[in-house]
């Protein structure tokens, strides 16, 4: 089922097939490390949480996603590829590359540079030969924008995606998605002007919680649904936090929930309380440097179903 307002969304909510669609939590995880890190300018026309103003530093970025990949193999199993200097958005694989349960989504870019890490090899052959996955590749296919879960938040625990419409997704990539992923439900909506990813301003926490901020949405329906389908566990953000990307976490266990120091910091004591009240400790790791390429820890990480 693909809807595309509040209303039948919630409607079909209600009646969702109670058996667990999946996992509601990734087997393991994949990051890419940053390569001589740097900013890419193709990147900032439709990205504003860029700080292109900034200079950066590669060692710092390397030893923070170093220490990332560290922290997130307390939870799972953490495979981690080498970047390249040509590729510098490369630390954001989950745009490029998602899983279902036996299959390799390969996503379709908007930007050519980014285009680029789509063709890897390595990462492919990964799948294909040592896990035995099979490929859906949606990055030959100049018929649509798909920048996979930067633009599809899914909660697997249901089978259900909430796809937000930008410069980097477009209802044709939305729809190629749903049918790649096998999802039971799709909610396809708009991101507000100046918004470029679904997953800087929601998150679904192992199907059991959400973290949304609601001035990232062009219409509030679509935040109050969401916010009336997860209902107690709802965490709401103000602008600042958004800016901060608390909204860009996520569970890669059943216990605890993944942000950035700046993330975590940002967090008032009774939104924490509402994440604790659900079952999730909170996990943090600083990632200031690499933030400022306008992603944060969920951006940086690729799950494997």
């Amino acid at each position: 089922m693909f809807v595309t307002d509040a209303t039948t969304f919630l409607d079909a909510w209600r009646q969702l097939d109670t058996t667990p669609f999946g996992l509601a939590t990734a087997q393991a995880a994949f990051l890419v490390s940053p390569a001589e890190f740097s900013l890419a300018t193709e990147s900032a026309q439709d990205n504003a949480y860029m700080a292109m103003q900034s200079s950066t530093d590669p060692l710092r970025a390397l030893a923070q996603h170093a220490a990332l990949a560290q922290a997130l193999r307390t939870d799972l199993p953490v495979v981690t590829f080498p970047g390249h200097p040509a590729t510098p958005d490369a630390l954001f694989p989950n745009n490029v590359f998602a899983t279902a349960p036996g299959t390799l989504v390969v996503g379709r870019m908007r930007h050519a540079i980014r285009r680029t890490e789509a063709e890897r090899g390595d990462i492919r052959s990964f799948f294909r030969n040592v896990l035995g996955y099979t490929e859906i590749d949606l990055s030959s296919r100049d018929d649509l924008v798909a920048e996979l879960t930067g633009s599809m938040v899914i909660d697997r625990a249901r089978g259900v995606g909430f796809c937000g419409l930008s410069e980097r997704c477009d209802e044709a990539g939305a729809r190629a998605m749903h049918e790649a992923f096998g999802l039971r439900m799709t909610f396809c909506f708009r991101l507000a002007p100046g918004e470029y990813h679904t997953n800087v301003v929601l998150a679904v926490l192992a199907g059991r919680a959400a973290i949304i901020a609601k001035d990232g949405f062009a219409s509030v329906d679509v935040p109050d649904a969401i916010a009336e389908a997860y209902a107690p566990h709802v965490v709401q953000l103000d602008a600042a936090q958004k800016r901060a990307y608390a909204g860009n976490a996520i569970a890669l266990s059943s216990e605890r929930v993944w942000m950035s120091d700046t993330a975590g910091r940002s967090l008032e004591n009774a939104q924490r309380a509402l994440l604790e009240c659900a079952g999730f400790r909170i996990g943090t790791v600083p990632l200031d440097e690499i933030e400022k390429a306008g992603g944060s820890l969920r951006c940086c990480i690729a799950e494997i179903f």
